[in-house]
């Protein structure tokens, strides 16, 4: 017994194979994605929590901020360099009440005497719904006058507020002669 393949059928056969190949090699190529951005995602969750760790072992007070908060987010890893004309960058995750509810992109630019390059943590603390919910529609900007506390051992007993906003900062590394966190733009993405 012999089996005879119809010209119509064996194309019909490359065709489906062909087909066959290309959605295997998506599906392969989109998994392959997802886990990377899961792992990039579940690293910058692991570097925030480091962060807060320190945060707190710094100044213990910051505890109650983190519990009393409307909201915050944290920048686990911004670095900003300069000469002349600087720019500053991090990720960052929000949290509404402890919880996660998105991630944050810091970006920074200033003009001005300033030279050198720095690695630092970020904490964002919002007094109120309105603030966190304004940060959350990509609102809120620094001006160039805002400040932060440097996180030392009992800086946040006399820290308040600013326009509904609490800005602390935590030096990772690095020398730079300019402090500041003016001009600084935030993209907020919900999970």
């Amino acid at each position: 017994m012999y089996l005879v393949i119809k010209p119509y059928n064996m194309k019909k056969y490359n065709g489906t194979l062909i087909m066959q190949s290309v959605m295997l090699t998506a599906v392969i190529f989109f998994t392959n994605s997802a886990s990377a951005q899961s792992d990039k995602e579940k690293s910058l969750i692991d570097d925030c929590n480091t962060a807060k760790a320190e945060f707190i072992k710094t100044d213990a007070l910051l505890s109650k901020l983190f519990e009393t908060a409307a909201g915050y987010v944290i920048f686990p890893n911004v670095g900003k360099g300069a000469v002349g004309v600087g720019g500053a960058s991090g990720n960052g995750i929000v949290y509404e009440h402890g919880k996660m509810i998105g991630k944050a992109k810091m970006s920074q630019v200033s003009v001005g005497f300033q030279v050198g390059g720095q690695a630092y943590r970020e904490l964002i603390f919002f007094e109120n719904k309105e603030t966190l919910d304004r940060f959350k529609k990509n609102k809120v900007e620094f001006s160039a006058q805002a400040s932060a506390v440097a996180a030392t051992a009992g800086a946040s007993a006399n820290a308040k507020y600013r326009e509904g906003v609490m800005i602390y900062t935590q030096q990772k590394g690095g020398l730079m002669y300019e402090a500041s966190v003016g001009g600084q733009k935030f993209k907020f993405t919900a999970f």
